[in-house]
């Protein structure tokens, strides 16, 4: 825990923040270790970052002493990702893994390859999708909460949302097989689309070529879907 995230009720005063939640209170015994009088980083979700010195430490409460929440978040990548809905132990990880980069708008999306039992995991329950990209904001001293949404059909994401999602932005379709590699470092406006452990059928390959979308590959190698999804905004931004 890099950053102690405060909601806008951890705050009742200008220069005060308590935080109550277990697991924030149980992180900072037991890993930090904390004391009276340790300083700490905090940021107010939405909003700035700044430090903060530890007042007092209970069981059930932890008081800081703030100097200032007036420091902006890192800048956000220019992408929007599209991913095939993981296996939910793999969605977990690659949420907090993309949130951590940098990645402010998710679409987690339905392919051929997508097992249907994956949409009824607890994963996709809105608050543990919140708990996991709270953690990539916590790794990342960030404060601003990615957007997620769900896509459960590809056809009507095909012809009533891609077209909009391309509009002012470079579309790259992550596919074995592509022609094209990866480019690099660039900072345009881009919609990442990444497809599903065994990757997207051709079907889906070619509508989302005629679509507009370029195909991109990382190389020869077969990568799990979260290693995928690191290694492409690495390259790319």
């Amino acid at each position: 825990m890099n950053l102690i995230l405060l909601a806008a009720e951890d705050v009742p005063q200008p220069h005060l923040a308590c935080v109550r939640d277990p697991r924030r209170l149980q992180h900072l015994r037991e890993v930090h270790r904390a004391r009276p009088g340790d300083c700490f980083t905090l940021g107010v979700e939405g909003g700035g970052v700044g430090r903060g010195t530890l007042t007092l430490l209970s069981d059930d409460e932890a008081h800081f002493s703030l100097e200032g929440l007036d420091q902006p978040p890192p800048p956000p990548l220019p992408v929007h990702l599209v991913l095939a809905l993981p296996r939910p132990r793999m969605l977990a990880r690659s949420l907090e893994h993309v949130t951590a980069l940098g990645v402010k708008q998710i679409t987690l999306l339905h392919t051929r390859r997508v097992e249907k039992s994956y949409w009824q995991s607890p994963e996709l329950e809105a608050e543990k999708i919140r708990q996991h990209l709270v953690l990539g904001l916590e790794q990342a001293r960030d404060t601003i909460l990615p957007e997620v949404e769900l896509a459960k059909g590809f056809r009507p994401f095909i012809e009533d949302k891609l077209p909009g999602l391309l509009a002012g932005r470079r579309g790259l379709l992550a596919h074995p097989g592509m022609p094209q590699a990866c480019p690099r470092g660039i900072d345009e406006p881009t919609l990442l689309l990444v497809g599903p452990e065994g990757g997207f059928i051709p079907h889906e390959v070619a509508r989302l070529l005629e679509a507009g979308c370029e195909g991109i590959h990382l190389g020869p190698r077969i990568l799990r879907v979260e290693t995928a999804v690191t290694a492409l905004l690495a390259r790319l931004f």
